[in-house]
């Protein structure tokens, strides 16, 4: 008969196989481009921030 103990233990196994899962997909070859482009997402912000900047210049000198 299981006790609790028993249903823990799958219950980490399950976790783990999860976890270790999700790290293969994150790190695969497949996903290599799609990672690559959200790493630049914090300076493509800046660009946009750059160009909102210039066209709010633009609007208060007209």
């Amino acid at each position: 008969m299981m006790d609790i103990n028993d249903l823990r233990g799958i219950q980490t196994l399950l976790v783990m196989i999860a976890f270790f899962g999700i790290c293969w997909w994150a790190y695969s070859a497949h996903r290599k481009k799609p990672n690559e482009e959200a790493s630049h997402l914090p300076f493509d912000d800046d660009e946009i921030d750059q160009r909102t900047r210039e066209h709010e210049k633009t609007e208060k000198k007209r």
